[in-house]
């Protein structure tokens, strides 16, 4: 019985004599990790703040503010199992393969990554822009790193990875603040084209949301087997565009309509 009492004994100084001579270094992992942590919010802070003041784009300044954090706090990691006396060689090559399976998994997003990075530093368009890209239209609501958010016309919300929409062509309706519409309207051949053409450009010149200057245009653009084909070019600005579309087209119907000149079915 005395023999395994003082075993215990043995085992108890033992592991308080280690306890001991580990606790310093203990200490000082610990201080570390609780003094880096504290010091990593208030320069996050102070980064964010700075970022403000500069007016940095807001999606990018906050994604590589977020990256840097992170490498400062895997930092102050491998830092607090340094001092423990822990190896830090096979660990950090542990994350050095993890992150490269990592990148070949996700070549993709860091594509869309770079895509997001390229957009935001050129700026093709803005939140608030009308655009056309990737065959879809729609006014940009968000550029997020990975994709960018579009609403159509029909309130339908679309994704756009950045990858491809920076690779590709985009038209930005909104970059020049006005807007030429292409409109076409197809006469018979019997309607006397200098009445029809004066009865379009009355039309275009009594719609108050048609711009004045550039000036509108009538021309006939090409002459088909049963009709006169005629090009209509009104201006207007990017918010009324739409409406002077379809008013242009319901008020040239009318009004040809009401003089008796045909209106063809395209052919």
């Amino acid at each position: 019985m005395s023999i395994i009492v003082n075993k215990v004994i043995e085992y108890v100084e033992r592991n308080v004599n280690t306890l001991i001579e580990y606790s310093p270094k203990l200490v000082t992992a610990f201080f570390i990790l609780v003094v880096g942590h504290y010091a990593i919010k208030i320069f996050k802070k102070l980064v964010n703040r700075k970022a403000l003041k500069r007016e940095f784009e807001p999606t990018l300044s906050k994604f590589l503010i977020d990256i840097l954090i992170w490498l400062l706090r895997v930092l102050l990691f491998v830092t607090f199992i340094s001092k423990l006396g822990i190896e830090t060689a096979s660990f950090v090559a542990i994350i050095g393969a993890a992150g490269l399976a990592i990148g070949l998994s996700l070549q993709g997003s860091l594509s869309n990554f770079a895509g997001g990075i390229l957009i935001i530093l050129f700026k093709p368009f803005e939140v608030g822009d009308s655009i056309e890209a990737q065959g879809v239209s729609g006014t940009v609501l968000e550029i997020q790193i990975f994709v960018t958010k579009l609403l159509t016309g029909n309130n339908q919300t679309i994704f756009i990875p950045n990858g491809s929409l920076s690779n590709g062509n985009i038209i930005n309706h909104s970059l020049e603040g006005t807007r030429r519409a292409d409109l076409s309207i197809s006469v018979s051949y019997d309607a006397d084209l200098k009445k029809t053409k004066e009865i379009i450009m009355t039309v275009l010149t009594q719609n108050e949301k048609i711009l004045q200057e550039p000036a509108s245009s009538v021309e006939v653009s090409a002459l088909t087997e049963t009709s006169v084909k005629l090009a209509i070019r009104p201006w207007a600005n990017n918010e009324d565009f739409s409406k002077v579309c379809a008013e242009t087209l319901e008020n040239c119907k009318t009004e040809l309509g009401k003089a008796g000149i045909v209106i063809e079915k395209k052919s």
